[in-house]
């Protein structure tokens, strides 16, 4: 309720934090933000944008402005995790229209400071911003979670059940019912003995009621692990065969739970809701398999895990 300035330890190093209230208003904001530039002097100020961390409706009009007014001579580095909403190719008129405004502001933060360094985490936002006409890079995302490389897990995948999880919030829309009847089939017809296992990790949201429904019709196992820290995410990582996505696949670059699987050497199969944009063909990734049938999941089960450094923390760093 009030601004503070404290110190927030991170991996063992003590970060300096200054915390404006969400209730300020935007004068006020400005004032103590030119303040803490004026006394720190940074090189450069690296902006964080989500359209809805600023503004509860996703349209912070202020912003643009704001950057724009902010004296020093820091240079500026944007990275957007997201841009506007109705990019897909079936919008509704209000995400349209909402999302022709966010366009807007999006614009105007771009053109707020000369040479702005412009990064985001997906193929479909570089296209999006490119097409603005600005040049954005690809920074990928990490994982989540802090991988303790000291933790020896002495778990392993049990050789009787295949153990799929799904991490974090689960997204709505996806084809829970016609995966898990391909996936029964595929084990059927290639004679897999092994009992089928779901363990939901972390806060789920109230999409996980579906996967409930079809996995209880199925009688088939799972698990709710709900929160549980970095440490024991590790043990049921270790444990599992596969990782399942609900994002859609085009967004799934913009993931830090499937950084975190993939952290953990876990194949992973996109379950999730048709999202397409028009204009844009989304690059095959290394260890994501986007499910639409049995021959699909045939593919995926015999897969193996590619290592690859693309969302390792020090590469992501020296980016």
């Amino acid at each position: 309720t009030t601004f503070s300035t404290e110190k927030q330890e991170v991996d063992e190093a003590e970060v300096l934090v200054h915390r404006i209230p969400v209730s300020t208003t935007n004068k006020q904001r400005f004032i103590w933000t030119q303040e803490i530039l004026g006394k720190f002097q940074p090189d450069w100020i690296s902006m964080q944008f989500v359209p809805y961390s600023y503004n509860v409706k996703g349209l912070p009009f202020w912003l643009p402005s704001f950057i724009k007014k902010l004296k020093g001579n820091h240079k500026l580095h944007i990275m957007f995790h997201e841009l506007w909403i109705g990019m897909d190719d079936n919008p509704t008129f209000k995400s349209k229209l909402i999302g022709f405004l966010q366009k807007k502001i999006v614009l105007k933060i771009i053109k707020a400071k000369s040479k702005t360094i412009i990064n985001t985490q997906t193929d479909l936002y570089q296209f999006k911003i490119n097409a603005l006409g600005y040049n954005a890079e690809i920074l990928p995302l990490f994982s989540n979670i802090t991988k303790n490389s000291q933790l020896q897990v002495k778990s392993m995948p049990s050789e009787f059940e295949l153990n799929f999880c799904i991490f974090g919030n689960i997204h709505y829309g996806a084809p829970v019912e016609k995966f898990i009847e391909d996936l029964n089939q595929f084990l059927l017809e290639s004679n897999d003995k092994r009992v089928l296992k779901f363990i939901f990790i972390g806060n789920s949201g109230v999409a996980i009621e579906e996967w409930k429904k079809v996995l209880l019709a199925k009688t088939i196992n799972f698990e709710i692990t709900g929160f549980a820290t970095d440490k024991k995410i590790g043990v049921f990582f270790s444990n599992c065969h596969y990782g399942i996505s609900t994002t859609p696949y085009i967004l799934n670059q913009k993931s830090g739970s499937l950084m975190a699987m993939f952290d953990y050497h876990l194949p992973v199969l996109c379950v999730a809701r048709n999202w397409t944009v028009e204009g844009f063909n989304q690059r095959i990734f290394l260890n994501l398999v986007n499910y639409e049938n049995k021959e699909i999941i045939n593919e995926f089960i015999n897969r193996k895990f590619i290592v690859s450094e693309e969302h390792n923390l020090n590469f992501v760093a020296l980016k």
